[in-house]
C-alpha cells in the first residue's frame, strides 16, 4: 500500500469512529455523514486532499495556523466554508482534531434544528375537538 493509500485508509477510519458517522457517496466520491448530511469527502483524494465543512472562522483560523495543511477549496465553495486538508502534511491528531470540527459542527446544527421543531410542535395550541351540540 502507498504511502497515500495510507493517509486515505486513515482518515476514512477516523471519520468513521465519530458516533453515527456513515461513508456514503456524492458524485462518485467519498463522502462522511451525520444522519445523511456531510461533514467530510475525499472528493480529492487522488491529489492527496480530503476536504472539510468548516465555518468561515474556524476555516480562517486552521488556514492561519497551519497553512502547509489547509487551504480554502477554490471558488464558492472555499467561500461557504470547504477547506482542504493536505493528507501528506497532517498527522493522526491534526486529521481527527480536524474531522471531529466538521462533524461537531453537523451534530450542532442538527441538534438545534431539533430543538427548534420540538420546541415548535410544542407551542402550537392543541385542537379543538368537536363535540355534538346539545
Amino acid at each position: 500500500m502507498t504511502t497515500l493509500n495510507l493517509r486515505i485508509a486513515l482518515y476514512r477510519r477516523l471519520a468513521l469512529a465519530l458516533p453515527g458517522a456513515v461513508e456514503s457517496s456524492h458524485m462518485n466520491h467519498p463522502d462522511f455523514r451525520l444522519n445523511n448530511q456531510i461533514f467530510a469527502t475525499l472528493a480529492y483524494q487522488e491529489q492527496g486532499r480530503g476536504v472539510l465543512k468548516l465555518t468561515l472562522e474556524q476555516q480562517a483560523a486552521f488556514v492561519t495556523d497551519q497553512p502547509h495543511i489547509f487551504s480554502p477549496v477554490q471558488g464558492g465553495w472555499g467561500r461557504m466554508g470547504m477547506t482542504f486538508i493536505h493528507l501528506d502534511q497532517a498527522d493522526e491528531s491534526i486529521m481527527a482534531g480536524a474531522l471531529k470540527t466538521a462533524y461537531q459542527n453537523l451534530h450542532a446544527k442538527q441538534s438545534e434544528k431539533k430543538a427548534q421543531k420540538k420546541s415548535a410542535h410544542a407551542a402550537k395550541p392543541a385542537k379543538a375537538t368537536r363535540r355534538p351540540l346539545k
